[in-house]
């Protein structure tokens, strides 16, 4: 279906005029370092909120995640139920309160110095900024090739190009204006994702017959799934894989906990509980937060799944079979343009496009401070170079470089699984140590540091050599012992996140037990948290300029 040029510059001109005004205004609002890379820490809730929606809720999952449930059903809408309770409510409820205000008393900044800071450890702030630095790329190409496919499919625009118009748009507000740039543009973005997912959810019912219907006509074609995927164990695009079949530990261990439980390790999300004024206003973001994610998860994966239903009575082929190559990246773009009316798809690629540029600005953003601020200034220069703001720049334009060539390089349906790789190897090397630094005074830095290592080189290591849906195309286990992976059977497919996660957990406390504590005046300082009822001043953060070398 074609779209009217003009109709289209029209709604393009309108958006990117009201997205560069919108930096505009955040950027006039920065107050040096503090401003650039912590938004002066007075957010508005709602503004928090719709800005770690956005951050989190991405092409990724409207196109990546939209397409998997096309393939393996509305089993999906589990990860959404884990996306509410620990990415919003878990989230800003019980660890956004004490990462704020333990992030005020230390001076920290970013994820990494919060880290490295509650554990008195340059090691651990510069390890975690390099493992930013190095695996966020990823899942940022992944964000950037959701738009790129989609600009590819509904205009006709050569992939390559897209994308690099696409980076262009967003690193020259990200690189400029710092995170209230960023966080006001998501806001503006997220507001015009609930529209679009709105009326995308009404438009498909109304096509499918209303949604009784068009949920039963699914049901019914249970009979369709390919015999590939029931021999894997896919029982119907509304019921779960059989319990234990390959399919089923993808779902379970790969998606619904990988990426459901891993959003409370995610760098780019963390940093936001540090943006707000109190903890109140936290706790309010929560009515905001939990029916975005609602809206946005919870329509792309039922408009996913519907997809078939649709494909079937107009093509008489599922949704895998519409696309070339079976590629899933392709399906929500495919059905958009196909089933929707023309003035909705050019609106919608406006949807899209804000999705990924909200998610795509937060991650250049926390992959720039992580590689200009946390390794390079505050770990190889020691913290002498006064040059931050300028400094971290050069690390988001570095950054943001690889994630384009990475979006090159990168195979087809790759975006939920870059996606959920990430996800996971937070969750591994960072969300032990998180919930130690946030909740067990008792955890040292050495059992900081050694489950920060082991939960990473776990993870990595089942990736590479065990989990067959990266060791297999990796290649490196077949080059290295002979064949595709170390393990057979079963193993091959539980996510690393069973494996490395519950290592990391145990390597923290094993080691945090055998080695010496941290002093009482240093816990009572990170510690220090107060109830804002009572009205007392908040301290002024302390400047990372003058910490001295045991981080306090």
């Amino acid at each position: 279906m074609a779209i009217s040029t003009s109709t289209l510059i029209l709604f393009v001109i309108i958006y990117l005029t009201a997205t560069f005004y919108v930096a505009y205004l955040g950027y006039r609002k920065n107050s040096q370092t503090e401003g650039y890379m912590l938004a002066g820490r007075g957010v508005h809730p709602a503004v928090m909120a719709l800005s770690y929606g956005a951050a989190f809720i991405s092409t990724s999952a409207i196109i990546g995640f939209g397409g998997v449930a096309a393939s393996l059903g509305m089993g999906l809408l589990w990860l959404v139920f884990m996306n509410i309770f620990f990415g919003i409510f878990i989230a800003f409820v019980i660890f956004g309160p004490r990462t704020r205000r333990m992030g005020l008393n230390l001076g920290a900044i970013t994820y990494p110095e919060f880290i490295g800071k509650r554990f008195q450890s340059k090691f651990i702030q510069a390890f975690s900024g390099l493992l930013i630095g190095v695996f966020m790329p990823l899942y940022a190409a992944s964000v950037i090739i959701g738009a790129g496919r989609f600009l590819e499919t509904t205009l006709g625009v050569n992939y390559n190009i897209a994308l690099i118009i696409f980076t262009i748009i967003i690193a020259s507000y990200v690189i400029k204006g710092g995170l209230l740039s960023v966080m006001y543009v998501d806001a503006m973005q997220a507001v015009l994702m609930l529209l679009g997912m709105g009326f995308l959810m009404v438009f498909t019912y109304v096509k499918l017959g209303g949604v009784v219907e068009a949920h039963q006509a699914l049901t019914s074609m249970a009979n369709l799934v390919p015999q590939a995927l029931i021999d894997r164990g896919h029982q119907g695009w509304t019921s779960m894989p059989a319990s234990g079949s390959p399919l089923w530990w993808t779902m379970i261990s790969t998606i619904i906990l990988g990426v459901g439980i891993g959003v409370l390790a995610q760098p780019q999300l963390a940093v936001r509980f540090m943006t707000v004024k109190d903890d109140r206003s936290l706790k309010r973001a929560v009515a905001v937060g939990g029916p975005f994610i609602l809206m946005m998860a919870g329509v792309a994966y039922v408009v996913g799944a519907l997809s078939n239903v649709y494909f079937y009575r107009t093509t008489g082929m599922i949704s895998l079979q519409v696309v070339p190559d079976g590629n899933t990246d392709l399906i929500m773009p495919t059905f958009l343009n196909q089933a929707m009316p023309e003035m909705f798809v050019a609106l919608f690629m406006l949807s899209l496009l804000a999705a990924a540029m909200s998610t795509a600005a937060a991650q250049f953003h926390t992959m720039g401070t992580a590689i200009g601020y946390d390794v390079y200034q505050q770990s190889l220069m020691k913290g002498k170079s006064s040059a931050t703001v300028h400094v971290t720049r050069l690390g988001i334009a570095f950054t943001i470089l690889v994630a384009v060539v990475l979006a090159y390089i990168l195979p087809g349906s790759i975006i939920a699984r870059a996606t959920a790789m990430f996800m996971g190897l937070c969750t591994s090397a960072f969300l032990p140590m998180f919930v130690g630094a946030l909740f067990w005074k008792r955890t040292t830095k050495a059992g900081a540091t050694a489950s920060l290592v082991i939960g990473s080189l776990s993870s990595l290591f089942w990736l590479t050599f065990v989990h067959a849906s990266e060791a297999v195309p990796l290649g490196i286990c077949q080059a290295t012992f002979g064949k595709a992976t170390l393990l057979s059977g079963t193993w091959t497919v539980v996510d690393p996140i069973l494996i490395a996660t519950p290592l990391s957990i145990l390597t923290l406390v094993a080691v945090s037990l055998m080695t010496p504590q941290f002093s009482p005046a240093f816990l009572n300082k990170a510690f220090r948290l107060r109830f804002e009822d009572e009205e007392e001043e908040v301290p002024e953060p302390a400047s990372h300029k003058t910490i001295d070398s045991t981080g306090v």
